[in-house]
C-alpha cells in the first residue's frame, strides 16, 4: 500500500532552522508530483510547496525566500529545508501525494 512516513519536526527558536523529510513508498516515486501542506491550530491545512517530476518547483508567498523543497527519486524522499523559521510557521507539517497523505510532523518555533 502507498504510505508516506514524514519526520524532523521539532522545537526550534525563531531563526533556526529545520529539515523536514518525507519517505515514500507504493507508488513510482520518480513521476509524481510531491506537495508540503501544513495546519497551524485553529486554522486551515494550506499549500505550503509543491515540486514536480521533473523538478520544477513552487512555494505559498509566505514561505518563499525561506523555504525549499526537493527530492531525491533514488531514496523516494522529499525534503523540506525550512530556514529563518518563524513563531508563525508553527504547525502540523504533511506530505502528500495524488491523494495521500502522510501523518504529519509538529514543528514548533519559540520566539
Amino acid at each position: 500500500q502507498v504510505q508516506l512516513v514524514e519526520s524532523g519536526g521539532g522545537l526550534v527558536q525563531a531563526g533556526g532552522s529545520l529539515r523536514l523529510d518525507c519517505a515514500v513508498s507504493g507508488i513510482i516515486f520518480s513521476i509524481a508530483s510531491m506537495h508540503w501542506y501544513r495546519q497551524a491550530p485553529g486554522k486551515q491545512r494550506e499549500l505550503v510547496a509543491t515540486i514536480t517530476s521533473g523538478g520544477s518547483t513552487n512555494y505559498a508567498d509566505s514561505v518563499g525566500g525561506r523555504f525549499t523543497i526537493s527530492r531525491d527519486n533514488a531514496k523516494n524522499t522529499v525534503y523540506l529545508q525550512m530556514n529563518s523559521l518563524k513563531p508563525e510557521d508553527t504547525a502540523v507539517y504533511y506530505c502528500k501525494t495524488w491523494a495521500y497523505w502522510g501523518k504529519g510532523t509538529l514543528v514548533t518555533v519559540s520566539s
